[in-house]
């Protein structure tokens, strides 16, 4: 019975995209987009659809790569834009509703380049985004046209992945993967700075992890300001770390617990203007 829902949310998608003459993707490279575009392209060609993925300071690099080999994988078109989110004081601010910015500057940046392809731009929102609560980014999108044809078919994220596993993509089981702002804690000003000393951070303990044949999955470092840091892994790495991380490079005190999606937004408020259910915090 399960399988045969996901079935049916699956031809759905196919349907609604097969009803688009052409389509950019706003692609981030992690597994909700990933299937968008690969299913994308299934439907209408590879004529018909462009990958954009949005460069800036909260990209890590190592996620451009991955989204670069993807798109190449399937002979999609990728493009690179860059945005300006820090341009904008409500993003720095960081604020609750930093999301919304951040999404905004994404598809200001898009719609000008979908207009002369005669292209819809699509957004890798799931059916669980859609009810997981503050997600002041999918109002933005909203608000700019963007469509979400993986929520609209009530595709979850464990339909995603089984079905990518299907059709054997390669990110699958890939770890999610948000960007680098939201491992700042609200309320700290978002900067170049911040960003890569978190990028650096996070690549060194993957790295050291790995060189020890560990796997590592969920991997975060938050800065949580006053020169803490708190690192969050898998349960099972929890232990691992705890035993040998006592500095962290940029960083004068480290915490380690185990990985929590959205762990940042247990302090949060939400504003009455973005109601729960609408809106995209989500790491």
């Amino acid at each position: 019975m399960a399988d045969g829902a996901r079935q049916r949310r699956v031809a759905a998608l196919i349907e609604d995209l097969g009803g688009l003459d052409a389509v950019l993707v706003a692609f981030s490279g992690g597994a909700d987009s990933a299937f968008l575009l690969a299913a994308a392209a299934r439907t209408l060609g590879v004529d018909r659809v462009t990958a954009a993925t949005a460069v800036s300071p909260s990209l890590p690099a190592t996620e451009l790569e991955h989204a670069r080999e993807f798109a190449h994988s399937l002979g999609v078109r990728h493009l690179t834009p860059r945005t300006e989110e820090m341009s904008r004081a409500g993003y720095r601010a960081n604020g609750g509703d930093r999301c919304y910015f951040c999404k905004a500057e994404l598809l200001d940046t898009l719609a000008p380049i979908a207009a002369p392809l005669g292209a819809v731009v699509l957004t890798g929102t799931n059916a669980d985004d859609a009810i997981a609560g503050f997600r002041p980014g999918i109002r933005a999108a909203a608000e700019r046209g963007a469509r979400a044809p993986l929520r609209d078919a009530g595709l979850t994220k464990r339909q995603i992945r089984e079905t990518s596993r299907e059709w054997d993509l390669r990110t699958w089981d890939k770890p999610a993967a948000a960007c680098l702002s939201s491992r700042i804690a609200y309320g700290l000003q978002i900067t170049s700075q911040r960003l890569a000393r978190v990028e650096r951070a996070e690549a060194a303990l993957r790295t050291a992890l790995t060189t020890d044949g560990h796997r590592v999955g969920d991997l975060r470092v938050r800065d949580l300001g006053q020169g803490t840091a708190r690192i969050e892994v898998g349960a099972e790495l929890v232990g691992v770390l705890r035993a040998r991380v006592n500095l962290l490079a940029g960083f004068d005190t480290v915490q380690v617990r185990e990985f929590r999606s959205g762990s940042m937004n247990d302090a949060l408020e939400v504003p009455a203007s973005f109601p729960v259910g609408t809106a995209a915090n989500k790491d």
